[in-house]
């Protein structure tokens, strides 16, 4: 006979995509979701993210939920109350990969974890602890955006300085919304100085 638990059985959700695909507000979903289960919530957000609001989570619609702003990821599991079931992480990207393991440790003891966020960078290259998180979660949401270009599905996050393509070699993290980045499909995805080397470096990553 199987061994039966009564201990609640964790898991780790990934919501993930470009920019604009709705990221936000299915983790918001999400915890609204768990609230009308009566379940004790969390929700957490990095604190450079200030773009709407400094403790809101809030989505380019206008949807908000209330979040705790964060430095670091042992502020954040420092935060957790001890009666919270559903722990919500907006913009995990931006957080160090000591998050995954606070994310195994979180559903090893029987609580959902649910982080959301950019997958790629802007030069399409895995964006902080979201591969790691996205290799261990329990299941994995990928979500795509509109191209505003063409119009098909858009997986890609482009930056635009002063109108035109960023420089592959320019700073990885930029917080902004429309005024800096548009979701693009791979056919008018662009990129200044790096073509060449992101097909250098994924082949480098098959090989290694």
């Amino acid at each position: 006979m199987p061994r039966v638990s009564n201990k609640p059985l964790g898991q780790i959700t990934v919501i993930c995509g470009s920019m604009f695909a709705g990221k936000s507000e299915e983790l918001i979903r999400l915890a609204r979701r768990a609230l009308y289960a009566k379940k004790a919530v969390q929700v957490f957000k990095p604190l450079i993210d200030a773009r709407y609001h400094e403790t809101m989570v809030v989505t380019h619609m206008g949807v908000r939920h209330e979040a705790a702003a964060v430095r670091t990821v042992t502020e954040l599991r420092n935060a957790i109350a001890p009666e919270t079931q559903v722990v919500c992480i907006e913009e995990a990207q931006f957080f160090d990969s000591s998050l995954v393991d606070l994310a195994v440790e979180l559903a090893d003891r029987g609580r959902e974890v649910i982080c959301a966020g950019l997958d790629q960078d802007f030069r399409r290259m895995p964006f902080g602890p979201m591969a790691t998180l996205m290799a261990i979660a329990d299941e994995v949401v990928k979500l795509r955006a509109i191209c505003v270009k063409c119009g098909a599905p858009a997986s890609h996050t482009y930056r635009q300085i002063d109108g035109k393509p960023a420089h592959w070699d320019d700073p990885v993290i930029l917080v902004g919304a429309t005024e800096v980045y548009e979701a693009r499909c791979r056919n008018c995805f662009e990129i200044r100085g790096g073509r060449e080397r992101l097909g250098t470096r994924m082949s480098a990553s098959r090989t290694a």
